[in-house]
């Protein structure tokens, strides 16, 4: 990849990881090209192309002069996975070898191991998905691996998102309610550990990579990000930031998998148990050695300005001691 060229195309700009990836790229001066069926009319500092990403020859136009691709994208409605994700893959490929060998970047998952046998990830570890979305995943990456070099890549695995712009989230959608004061907490997995990725800390790294020309034609990396290594450590941070124990109850797993038996959303769900239920840690050495260090904002900061975003209220402070976290 010629790092002089500083031209990115993001697919998927209106996502939550999409929309973090460009705003780092902008901040550091790369000049960023998004594609979209109907253009916005509040075009900003982001060059738009009209398009459609699922389109081969609308993603081939718009990646001319870049560089890099972001694909960053998903089907309309996370709809037909099975049969619009890697054909949506091909069409980044396609435009990447017509680039003269843009680089592909893609947001990795952990969705491609089986959360049974895989207590630590990187890049080394046997790919053994359990769910459909997961084995579309490791096709996905083995179609990256196969294009290289002639097409390289990046891959950068990270845990759940949470943080400003993580909108659709585990954060945002069940363990806090958007909108209201901190009530209460739930937990999916109660005292399992489990990562999650701070959007903003996980923008700028991909942000950090790209502006370096000692990546392989195929790099994949695995962004640590908040570990949180008892499965107490957001709950808590969550009671520091708003001053008060906040009680905590457990995600209604059961009523999903009753749910799940007519498919839908809630089958959906029920495939990503496993992994809520086990620890998959994701090691982080090749990354630091590449960017000697890797952003991470201070758990309480990323709390606090993840609750804002959300717009959860602050709310009062009880008198007195604190009590213990509490079960409902």
């Amino acid at each position: 990849m010629d790092t002089t060229n500083r031209t990115a195309l993001i697919l998927g700009v209106t996502g939550k990881i999409g929309g973090a990836v460009a705003a780092a790229l902008l901040a550091r001066g790369w000049t960023v090209q998004a594609i979209a069926r109907n253009m916005p009319n509040d075009q900003n500092t982001i060059d738009w192309i009209q398009g459609d990403a699922m389109v081969e020859a609308d993603v081939v136009r718009a990646a001319r002069g870049a560089s890099v691709i972001f694909h960053g994208v998903n089907p309309p409605g996370y709809r037909n996975w099975d049969t619009l994700v890697l054909p949506m893959l091909d069409n980044s490929i396609a435009a990447a070898r017509e680039a003269g060998g843009a680089r592909i970047v893609l947001p990795g998952t952990v969705y491609n191991y089986d959360p049974t046998l895989t207590p630590v990830i990187d890049a080394d570890t046997p790919q053994n998905a359990r769910s459909r979305k997961g084995r579309i995943r490791v096709e996905m990456e083995r179609r990256l691996k196969a294009a290289a070099p002639e097409v390289p890549s990046l891959i950068l695995r990270a845990g759940d998102f949470y943080g400003p712009g993580a909108r659709s989230t585990w954060f945002g959608d069940a363990m806090i309610r958007a909108g209201k004061p901190v009530a209460r907490i739930t937990s999916i997995a109660p005292g399992v550990p489990h990562a999650y990725a701070y959007l903003p800390d996980l923008a700028e790294t991909f942000a950090l990579l790209l502006d370096l020309d000692d990546l392989r034609p195929a790099e994949c990396l695995q962004f640590a990000g908040t570990w949180d290594a008892d499965g107490t450590q957001m709950r808590d941070a969550i009671g520091r930031v708003v001053g008060r124990a906040v009680p905590e109850r457990a995600f209604p797993w059961w009523a999903l998998r009753l749910l799940s038996l007519f498919g839908g959303f809630a089958r959906e769900v029920v495939e990503m148990e496993p992994v809520w239920r086990y620890p998959m840690r994701l090691d982080d050495t090749r990354l630091k050695a590449l960017l000697g260090t890797v952003p991470a904002t201070p758990l309480d900061d990323a709390i606090r300005a993840s609750l804002a975003d959300l717009g959860c209220r602050p709310v009062d402070r009880p008198k007195g001691p604190m009590s213990l976290f509490s079960a409902v």
